[in-house]
C-alpha cells in the first residue's frame, strides 16, 4: 500500500457563498479534574471575528502551505475545485468569490489580526462581530513571509478585545483551545494540548516562523482565529494543517503569538516588517562532518557560504565553522536559525557561538536587513469617485529613507515610496504598495510634499504619467482619472 501524498493547505476556505452560523457558548461550573473552558470562552468569544474577504476576480488569493508535493496542473486545479470552490482560471461566470476565515480584536480601537492568505489582493474585507454587526475593515498591511494581517474596523464603541500572552512560555502537554470559523460555523471551540514548540516547516514555507504544533482540531475557516492557553491569553494564530484531504488529521500549526505581534507593532508603526540576515546559508551537521569534524553529535546548523559585506562576514564567520548558538540560544538544527534572526532588530551586535576546528569561539556579529518582501501590502480601501488632487489617483505615497534609496539604487531626495492602492484607476494600472513613483508628468517627486504639489491639479477626466520604480527596473504608467458626472 502506497504511502500517502501529505501537504500543507491553508485553513481558510473558499466559497460560492458565504455561510453564517451561530453558537452562543454555555457557562458551567467547573467539574473533575480536566479542564473546563467555557470560562475561557464566556469572557473571549466577543474578541473573535468571522472574517469574509471578497474577490471581484483581478485577483486571486493565495494558497499559502510552501510547494505543493506530488499533484500535476491538472490535478491541482481539481484540488482547487473542490477544496476552495474556484478554479486556477476564473471564467467569467465565476468572476466573484469569497475566502471565509477568522481573526481576533487585539484592541479596544478595532484593530484586528488574522492570516494574510485570508485577505491576501481581497477587494472588499468585512468581519461579522458576535452580536452580528457586519462592519467594512481596511487592511492596514500584510506580511505574507509571517502569514500575517493587520486590519482596522470603525465602532462608535470600544470593541471586546484579547488578552496577549507569552508563547515562548508554551511548552509541550499543555492544553490550549481555538475559537474561529471552520467552514462558516462561526464561534466554534475545539480544544486539544500542544504537540510540539519550535516546529519549522521547511525553508521554502515561512523559514521565519517556529510554528506551535498542536492536536487542536483546526479546518478550513479557522485560518487567523485565535490559539487560547488555560489563562484565556492568546498564544498563537492558527494558520496550517497538515493533510491529504484538505481536513483535520490530528496536527495543526499556529504562529507564535510574539512572532504575530511582532509583525503587527511594525505594520501599524511604520507599514512594513523588517527582519534580520546574517549573511550565510547553512546546513545539517552530516554524519561525515560527525567524522571528520571528531563531533560527539549532529547539533548546529553548518556554514556552507557567507555573503560578501554581510555581518557574518564582517564578524569572522567563515565557511564550515558550526553555528551552536545566536544570541544566547542554542540552535539544535538550521532550522532554528532564521526564526531568531529574523527577529533581531537590523543594526543589533549579537554573539553568536561558533565551532571552528574543534574550539568553541563567540563572534560578536552586527545583523544585516533582510530585503523587504516584494509580496507585503499596506492597507486598502476606496476613494470618492469626484476626488481631486492626489485622492483622485488612489495612491498614497510615504519617504523613503537612505536604506531603501541605497537597496534601490537611488540618490538622496530621488523618489517616494507607495504605501497604499486605494482606487481602481491605480490598481488596475499595476501600481501595489512598495512601488517607488520618481517623476509625475515633467515634475521630479523627492518627497511627499513634491508628489501633493505635482498632483495638486489633478481632476476627474485629467491623464497623469507616472514614472515608476520596481525593483531594478522603471517604467512609465499614465493613470486617466475617470469622470463620472
Amino acid at each position: 500500500m502506497s504511502r500517502p501524498n501529505l501537504r500543507l493547505l491553508a485553513c481558510s476556505v473558499l466559497i460560492g457563498l458565504a455561510t453564517a452560523g451561530g453558537v452562543q457558548a454555555q457557562v458551567a461550573a467547573p467539574t473533575g479534574t480536566l479542564p473546563d473552558f467555557t470560562g475561557i470562552v464566556e469572557q473571549n468569544a466577543a474578541a473573535v471575528v468571522h472574517v469574509e474577504a471578497k474577490y471581484n476576480g483581478r485577483s486571486q488569493p493565495s494558497l499559502p502551505g510552501g510547494p505543493q508535493a506530488g499533484p500535476g496542473d491538472d490535478e491541482r486545479a481539481e484540488i482547487l475545485r473542490r477544496f476552495f470552490g474556484m478554479p486556477m482560471m476564473p471564467s467569467p461566470e465565476e468572476q466573484k468569490h469569497t475566502s471565509l476565515g477568522s481573526g481576533f480584536i487585539i484592541s479596544s480601537d478595532g484593530y484586528i489580526l488574522t492570516n494574510n492568505h485570508v485577505v491576501d489582493h481581497a477587494d472588499e474585507v468585512t468581519v461579522r462581530l458576535q452580536d452580528r454587526r457586519t462592519l467594512t475593515a481596511k487592511v492596514i498591511g500584510t506580511d505574507p513571509q509571517y502569514d500575517i494581517a493587520v486590519l482596522k474596523v470603525n465602532s462608535d464603541a470600544k470593541l471586546p478585545a484579547v488578552r496577549i500572552g507569552d508563547s515562548q512560555s508554551l511548552k509541550a502537554g499543555q492544553w490550549v483551545l481555538a475559537i474561529g470559523s471552520p467552514f462558516g460555523f462561526d464561534y466554534t471551540v475545539t480544544q486539544g494540548i500542544v504537540s510540539a514548540v519550535g516546529r519549522n516547516l521547511g525553508g521554502g514555507d515561512q523559514p521565519y516562523t517556529s510554528f506551535i504544533q498542536t492536536d487542536v482540531p483546526i479546518n478550513r475557516g479557522n485560518s487567523g482565529g485565535p490559539l487560547f492557553n488555560l489563562q484565556g491569553q492568546v498564544v498563537g494564530v492558527n494558520s496550517q494543517i497538515y493533510s491529504n484531504t484538505g481536513g483535520y488529521l490530528g496536527v495543526a500549526f499556529s504562529i507564535p503569538i510574539d512572532v504575530a505581534m511582532n509583525a503587527v507593532e511594525q505594520i501599524k508603526s511604520k507599514g512594513y516588517v523588517t527582519r534580520g540576515q546574517l549573511g550565510v546559508m547553512v546546513q545539517a551537521v552530516t554524519d561525515d562532518m560527525i567524522k571528520v569534524y571528531k563531533l560527539d553529535r549532529g547539533a548546529g546548523a553548518a556554514v556552507t557560504q557567507v555573503s560578501p559585506d554581510s555581518g557574518a562576514e564582517k564578524a569572522g564567520v567563515e565557511p564550515g565553522d558550526i553555528i551552536l548558538s545566536y544570541d544566547g540560544k542554542i540552535i539544535d538544527q538550521p532550522g532554528d536559525l532564521p526564526p531568531l534572526v529574523g527577529l533581531t532588530k537590523p543594526g543589533s551586535k549579537v554573539p553568536v557561538e561558533i565551532l571552528r576546528n574543534g574550539k568553541r569561539q563567540t563572534l560578536q556579529l552586527t545583523v544585516g536587513a533582510a530585503p523587504r518582501d516584494p509580496e507585503a501590502r499596506a492597507g486598502r480601501g476606496s476613494v470618492p469617485s469626484q476626488a481631486t488632487g492626489a485622492a483622485a489617483l488612489g495612491l498614497t505615497v510615504g519617504p523613503l529613507d537612505a536604506g531603501d534609496r541605497s537597496q534601490l539604487g537611488l540618490r538622496s531626495g530621488e523618489g517616494v515610496q507607495v504605501t497604499d492602492v486605494q482606487g481602481q484607476v491605480a490598481a488596475e494600472a499595476g501600481l501595489r504598495p512598495g512601488d517607488v513613483i520618481l517623476r509625475v508628468d515633467q515634475h521630479a517627486v523627492g518627497s511627499v510634499g513634491d508628489f501633493r504639489e505635482a498632483t495638486k491639479d489633478v481632476r476627474p477626466g485629467s491623464t497623469v504619467l507616472l514614472l515608476v520604480r520596481r525593483g531594478e527596473q522603471s517604467s512609465f504608467i499614465g493613470l486617466t482619472v475617470p469622470d463620472r458626472k
